[in-house]
């Protein structure tokens, strides 16, 4: 198989820095708070790609949130997203944290998109900017604030005046902040194009005639604000002119029906690195393999010149922002993990695609394109200019390995995938060989929170009196409407008359609620619970053999949301809530609460009290832990010291069953671990507490559960890669970002750790993988010292796969390959 040379390597270097130094000119305009800043031209597009000054461009962009993360974790993030390859950083703005209470506007700390954009900005990067402002993201209400909801007549997302004068409020006050700040490109700024409403196709047909008019009015309602730079509509494809239709999804070299006119270019906004977790699924991720794979496709038999990976960094749901039964930790398994740690080997695996791609730009910008078939399931594709070809040579068949024959050249092509050939001849990268290193988490408890003198609890109060609810009423009133979505928790009160009868031993409770979970109490004693999933999202049936006591009792229910939904048609008009409650005594008839007297509040005590906050404004009695683990509506506070150095911190909460908790008053998201996956484990046990969230010394931590959990089991732990590897073959093309002429092993420690011991080393035909490995019956004894010289002590080092590396070559004939699997500390 042909390996890139030197040439081509030498004149990557030199196209990747000429590519730094012109996006790095986005950083020398229009920063700081100089305004006046030299003008650029408009970015406008064409059937080809954006055109950014005049020029076509190829972008690989990443999706990063900045609420997902904090500002003191920004510049990291986005300076690993650039050293992946990376031209764009892609957003959505999320309405419900910028206006929380209709016209009261917040911009401060996390939500400081305008310091988040500076950033992208200062650092080379461009920005796609998706203002929605629906946004979807497993974010909760879609992006919108609950305010909307009440807005008299308003129809969400169709030719609905209400909905619409809000909407084109926002949008307004959101581009003319972005053009105050000077942050549009032509401006001076980074940002190079806007999203206007998101997969909007999907409910489109609800609306009848309705929808492709409130389309039309948002295509020219975005139009109209004059940014200087196109908008796209993703998963539109009547997108209206001049919008640009885009594709999200897996596989969109297979999906995407491509641009809805010839003048447009082929854009992909979602390219989805894994599939977000859920509480009670086990986690899935996608291989690195095949992103790599679905990228280059959607280049090849698309044409497109933008690729943006959701995410790239997922980051942390804070507080309750997670959308129905989404867990805290988001998108783990992305590029950077949610901590901003580098996933490997999808982060380099995907830095040297995007490598081998700027390497033949111009003919993928300029060139004629051509296809053709090298067999039943192979086919290539052809780029090419008068001095310049790229051909992408594709293998769907998931099982062999056919060689083919391209241009007088014979190929070996690995199952499913895909190799990039330089000027048509050089292989300089396959999707399905993966050179990157490995990297291997560890997390390590380095403080137990066992001492219970150290732990103080405080037993919610459930509450009893009807006379003292917020709300009281005749009827079962709907969950979210009396909470605007400001807790997850809405009690139900009535009053119940019981006098014993001879047959009726036997009371059955029957509640059905459309909560995600719910809470029974009996004269404050806990008689049931019950909960929904993700995918089972109908009523939940509560029935409970019950005990009452003659005269008067009290029935407390406890409706819980684990999240507000964030997607469908008609949203304003989803109902939640307790539906319907009776009683069955015996075999006498049937006693429907409904229409009885029912009292409402809002919310836990606790909760409504900010007992978790720094500076609570009601101090309860916080009582020694004794005997209330394992207690329901329990409110549990300790203290713990800060780890020392800068590994990411987290809270493993395998002990405990569902709830929230927060750190110096910070909530760090809701947790599930009690309800378990089909594998029998938590869906999430560890919870990431940020740097900038924790004191020098005594954070205090306050935790809610509500169903019943150990806290003296919790620990404190660090999280960090300490394990790496790396398994290159000898005919594997040499990465494109070194002058080599060999492939090599690249290694390298996280920031402030070096290669500290050799697990394994290996020159020769080594079995198995870096998870499990293994001399084979070739292998050079002077593996172990030629590896434990060029690495140990450094936090970066590079060994050739070549003979000469190894004192010469320890079986002439064999295919060899060297493993290193080397520890960092």
């Amino acid at each position: 198989m042909y390996r890139v040379d030197v040439a081509v390597a030498v004149a990557l270097v030199a196209i990747l820095t000429a590519c730094a130094s012109s996006a790095a000119a986005v950083g020398e305009v229009g920063g700081g708070d100089d305004h006046a800043a030299r003008a650029r031209g408009e970015v406008t597009y064409d059937g080809r790609a954006l055109v950014v000054d005049g020029t076509r461009r190829m972008l690989f962009s990443g999706e990063i949130h900045y609420t997902r993360s904090t500002p003191e974790m920004w510049p990291k993030l986005i300076a690993k997203a650039r050293r992946g390859g990376l031209d764009v950083i892609q957003t959505y703005v999320f309405w419900n944290v910028h206006e929380p209470v209709q016209g009261q506007y917040n911009f401060e700390g996390r939500y400081d998109i305008v310091k988040f954009i500076r950033e992208i900005q200062a650092q080379g990067l461009y920005v796609s900017l998706r203002i929605g402002p629906f946004i979807e993201a497993e974010w909760k209400y879609g992006g919108f604030p609950f305010w909307l909801h009440d807005v008299p007549n308003i129809t969400f997302r169709t030719d609905n005046e209400p909905f619409k004068q809000h909407m084109q409020r926002f949008v307004t006050q959101i581009v003319n902040m972005m053009k105050h700040e000077g942050l549009y490109y032509p401006q001076g700024g980074p940002i190079i194009i806007s999203q206007i409403e998101n997969e909007y196709q999907m409910v489109e047909t609800a609306f009848g005639p309705s929808g492709p008019l409130y389309v039309r009015w948002a295509a020219e309602m975005a139009v109209g604000l004059q940014t200087g730079v196109p908008w796209m509509m993703c998963k539109q494809n009547d997108a209206p002119d001049p919008i640009i239709n885009t594709c999200n999804g897996l596989i969109c070299g297979e999906t995407f029906v491509g641009p809805n006119s010839p003048s447009k270019p082929a854009l992909w906004t979602e390219n989805w690195t894994t599939r977000y977790p859920i509480y009670g699924n086990d986690t899935k991720l996608r291989s690195t393999e095949d992103i790599a794979f679905a990228v280059a496709l959607f280049i090849a038999r698309k044409g497109g010149s933008f690729v943006s990976y959701y995410m790239y960094h997922g980051g942390t749901n804070f507080g309750r922002f997670a959308s129905s039964y989404v867990t805290t930790s988001y998108y783990d398994g992305a590029p950077l993990d949610e901590y901003g740690l580098i996933w490997q080997p999808t982060w380099g695996h995907l830095r040297e695609l995007h490598a081998a791609v700027k390497l033949s730009s111009e003919p993928l910008m300029f060139g004629r394109y051509s296809n053709i078939s090298l067999g039943q399931e192979q086919e290539a594709h052809i780029f090419e200019t008068g001095l310049k070809c790229v051909a992408f040579l594709v293998n769907f068949d998931k099982h062999q390995t056919p060689t083919v024959v391209f241009r007088n050249i014979s190929l070996q092509l690995a199952s499913k995938s895909i190799s990039i050939l330089s000027d048509c001849r050089t292989v300089v990268f396959e999707t399905a060989k993966v050179n990157a290193q490995h990297g291997s988490r560890t997390t390590e408890v380095v403080q137990s929170l066992s001492d219970m003198h150290s732990w103080k609890a405080f037993k919610e109060p459930i509450p009893q009196d009807i006379s003292k609810a917020v709300y009281t009423g005749n009827q079962l009133l709907e969950h979210l409407p009396i909470t605007k979505d400001e807790t997850d928790y809405l009690w139900y009160i009535v009053s119940y008359e019981y006098k014993q009868i001879d047959d009726d031993h036997l009371v059955l409770l029957n509640v059905e609620s459309r909560a995600h979970i719910l809470h029974a109490f009996v004269n404050s004693v806990l008689v049931g619970s019950v909960h929904g999933s993700h995918e089972a999202r109908g009523n939940i049936i509560l029935n409970k053999n019950i005990s009452l006591k003659e005269g008067q009792n009290t029935i407390s229910l406890l409706s819980v949301m684990v999240g507000s939904p964030d997607s469908g048609a008609h949203m304003e008009q989803r109902s939640f809530g307790i539906r319907k409650v009776s009683i069955q005594k015996g075999h006498q008839p049937l006693h429907i609460l409904d229409n009885e007297l029912w009292g409402y509040q809002v919310g836990l005590f606790g909760e409504g009290n900010r007992i978790y906050a720094q500076e609570a404004p009601y101090r309860v009695k916080w009582t020694d832990i004794h005997n209330l683990t394992h207690i329901p509506l329990t409110w549990y506070q300790t203290t713990f010291a800060t780890p020392i150095g800068n590994d990411a911190v987290t809270l493993n909460l395998t002990s405990m069953g569902k709830g929230e908790v927060w750190v110096n008053g910070e909530s760090i998201g809701r947790y599930w671990v009690s309800f378990k996956t089909p594998s029998g484990q938590p869906s999430q046990s560890l919870y990431h507490i940020p740097q900038q969230f924790l004191k020098p010394r005594d954070n205090v931590l306050v935790l809610v559960e509500e169903m019943g959990g150990n806290p003296l089991q919790i620990t404190v732990n660090t999280m960090s890669i300490t394990t790496v590897c790396g398994n290159v073959n000898e005919l594997s093309a040499p990465s494109l970002h070194t002058q080599g002429k060999d492939p090599a092993v690249h290694l390298r420690c996280q920031r402030g750790k070096h290669i500290s011991a050799l697990e394994f080393a290996s020159y020769g035909n080594p079995a198995r993988d870096c998870t499990a490995f293994s001399t084979g019956s070739c292998h050079a004894e002077s593996s172990g010292s030629v590896v434990r010289q060029a690495c140990i002590g450094k936090r970066v080092c590079s060994i050739p796969v070549s003979p000469a590396k190894f004192g010469g070559d320890p079986c002439p004939g064999i295919q060899k390959s060297l493993l290193v699997v080397a520890k960092c500390r």
